[in-house]
């Protein structure tokens, strides 16, 4: 079945079809005034895994169904973030600069060795799964946190968010990116995680209160951070430039050859479905 997407997130509304019944979001956010433009709309189907910029309750409200590109790329996202959080631990941005520099081990410290640490994951869906999986293969103690339990989970759940920080050297954002979920790593959390704890996000920027993190990192609340998303993209490097302990990626966790390909083949085959009537592999629910 040949499918021809009627909408590829215009930025000029008169040349969008009023019959178009569905569209195809590229990224994580679809205009309201585009949602509003098309009367016949029943279907969007975003190419990312994210739709926190997207008004579910005008699609509510409308009978019109969402899609993404959940589950795709969570292996890559969770090798990403183990990656990140390696450099960090083991301080190897630091160390590559020493020797491009000429140095050797001066001034270096021995650091804390990763087994039998204490890792936690907040948000036990596909990614966090995925990197909590990864976390034991380094013979670290793993445990998670979410809103809901999980029989089938595999590793244990802290009590609270509060309690996972407090039990953490290593603490994951890995939680959905909804709104009810924005800032919910904030100057407590940090706090609790202790002067020892590291962050690693690879979910989305707005769950952590950035300006929290900030000040964190700048009085050693924490003892460093692993970033791949920001509240604002591209972020300001002005704002990270003389923090210690950290290190940065520009919101490439996810992309591999292999995702983009699977990403679309995800969205075509929900488009698919749609047309035919048949239940929908990635929906959104609650809708």
């Amino acid at each position: 079945m040949e499918i021809d997407a009627d909408i590829l997130l215009p930025g000029d509304l008169s040349n969008v079809s009023r019959d178009a019944i569905e569209a195809v979001a590229c990224g994580e956010t679809l205009p309201d005034s585009l949602i509003d433009a098309l009367p016949n709309l029943k279907l969007v189907a975003c190419f990312s895994t994210g739709y926190a910029g997207i008004d579910l309750a005008r699609l509510r409200a409308r009978g019109i169904a969402l899609t993404t590109g959940a589950g795709v790329n969570a292996h890559d996202v969770a090798d990403h973030a183990i990656a990140l959080f390696l450099a960090l631990w083991h301080g190897i941005p630091a160390a590559d600069a020493l020797v491009r520099a000429g140095g050797w081990r001066e001034g270096v410290v021995a650091r804390r060795s990763l087994r039998g640490r204490r890792a936690g994951v907040v948000g036990l869906g596909r990614i966090g799964h995925a990197v909590a999986t990864r976390l034991a293969a380094h013979e670290m103690e793993v445990a998670w946190w979410g809103p809901r339990d999980q029989a089938d989970a595999g590793f244990p759940r802290a009590e609270s968010l509060h309690a996972l920080a407090e039990q953490s050297d290593a603490l994951f954002v890995a939680t959905r990116a909804v709104p009810e979920n924005a800032g919910q790593i904030d100057a407590a959390i940090l706090h609790a995680l202790g002067r020892d704890g590291v962050l690693i996000n690879v979910s989305r920027g707005f769950l952590v209160d950035e300006a929290a993190l900030v000040s964190a990192l700048t009085a050693g609340t924490i003892a460093g951070a692993a970033l791949d998303v920001f509240e604002q993209e591209p972020t300001d490097p002005a704002r990270w430039r003389d923090l210690p302990n950290i290190v940065l990626s520009p919101h490439l966790a996810g992309y591999t050859y292999e995702a983009g390909e699977d990403l679309f083949g995800q969205l075509r085959a929900n488009i698919e479905r749609h047309f035919r009537g048949a239940p929908l592999l990635t929906p959104v629910t609650g809708l």
